[in-house]
């Protein structure tokens, strides 16, 4: 992304905000083992913000001036030498930003900002999963709270702005799918060759690297069973004669994810496994029809449910249509998610779909008593007057 992307993004936050202080923070580099760092991934509204993808530089906008500040994460001439990092004018050059301070200037700036403004603007992290969270939003978060009198979320304001993708993002969006596609295209010539997941996924790792690519988050390669643990990733067993292989694989290309699945078969299969995945096929087709600029979010989830039960029930899963504990038994997880910078990107919580909105179509059925799990997903983006499949190129077919 060019500097003035960037630089547009913070002056319709700055407009937004009429004026205020927003303060907002990279993530930091976290331990994998002893000594060792896990794989940087940048927080999304910080690189939407700055494009830098460097850990502990931190931003503030000062709306009243018109200013972008960026400050320094203090760094040692050792750590310069085994890790190396980012200049400041690489990261002016990077961000369009104004100017650059250092982290031991940040506080005293802040506490002269305050003078005028006693509210300060910043992301809060939001997630409620299972693991620890990255404690460089709190961390910013205590340091607000000690200078401001009030802090405010703006999390809301951000996910409305990026969930509404300018060009440059659908182009970043685009060669993230055509990598993704290439992969699938390589795994699936080789298909009835392969013994085991983490053949595939090497397959994979191989095709998005050879094109300056990384996976954009874990991949799935979940033959038979495995396929009905959503997030299955250990991509060890063996793949045999006849068994369907779910794959959910992304490549992020210039910052941006894919987000694509398709279920293969290694050899001819049973005509369950069949019927399985082209009652799976046909509703994909139907909902990714469904979709266009204008269309109420609840709409269109009703009439997903309406389409997923009568697939259920035409593959014999479900008799009763009104059985919302039997539909989820075997449709456990959501339609769509919005797509971007994160794999899981908000949508800005819209009352109703908008033009350049990209977003997941994933329908599934999930058998674990048969061994039986299909997902098909594509990348959908909404046009003027309905949608483009991104990723309609890679063939549904097993």
């Amino acid at each position: 992304m060019e500097a003035e992307f960037h630089k547009g993004n913070r002056q319709r936050l700055a407009l937004s905000l009429d004026g205020s202080i927003f303060v907002a923070t990279a993530y930091y580099k976290l331990q994998s083992s002893n000594d060792a760092a896990h794989d940087f991934i940048q927080e999304a509204n910080f690189l939407w913000l700055t494009g830098i993808e460097e850990s502990g530089w931190r931003l503030v906008i000062d709306g009243a001036r018109g200013k972008s500040i960026l400050v320094s994460p203090e760094m040692s001439e050792m750590a310069r030498i085994f890790d190396g990092g980012l200049t400041d004018e690489s990261a002016l050059r990077l961000s369009g930003a104004d100017e650059v301070i250092t982290s031991d200037q940040f506080e005293s700036y802040l506490r002269n900002v305050a003078r005028k403004h006693t509210v300060v603007y910043t992301i809060k992290d939001v997630s409620n999963h299972d693991f620890v969270l990255n404690p460089a939003l709190e961390d910013l978060h205590s340091v607000l709270s000690r200078i401001f009198t009030s802090v405010l979320p703006c999390n809301d304001v951000l996910a409305r702005f990026r969930a509404i993708k300018q060009p440059a993002e659908i182009a970043a969006i685009k060669k993230a799918i055509v990598t993704t596609i290439h992969g699938f295209e390589k795994v699936k010539q080789s298909i009835n060759d392969i013994s085991f997941e983490y053949e595939v996924e090497a397959i994979l790792g191989y095709e998005f690297r050879k094109k300056n690519a990384k996976h954009a988050y874990a991949p799935i390669v979940a033959a038979g069973r495995n396929a009905c643990t959503l997030h299955y990733a250990k991509n060890e067993s063996r793949i045999r004669a006849n068994e369907l292989v779910l794959i959910d694989v992304g490549a992020r290309v210039n910052g941006y994810a894919a987000d694509v699945t398709r279920t293969y078969l290694k050899g001819t299969g049973s005509r369950r496994r069949r019927e399985v995945h082209q009652a799976v096929e046909a509703a994909h087709h139907d909902i990714v029809a469904m979709i266009k600029p204008g269309l109420a979010v609840k709409d269109y989830l009703s009439a997903v449910d309406i389409r997923m039960k009568q697939a259920l029930r035409e593959v014999g899963l479900i008799q009763d249509i009104h059985d919302d504990k039997a539909y989820r038994r075997y449709f456990p997880h959501a339609i769509s998610h919005g797509l971007g910078i994160d794999v899981h990107d908000s949508l800005g919580k819209p009352e109703v779909f908008q033009e350049n909105m990209v977003l997941t179509v994933e329908p599934g059925i999930y058998v674990p008593d048969e061994g039986i799990g299909v997902r098909i997903e594509d990348d959908i983006l909404i046009t003027s007057n309905g949608s483009k499949n991104l990723s309609g190129a890679l063939s549904t077919g097993m």
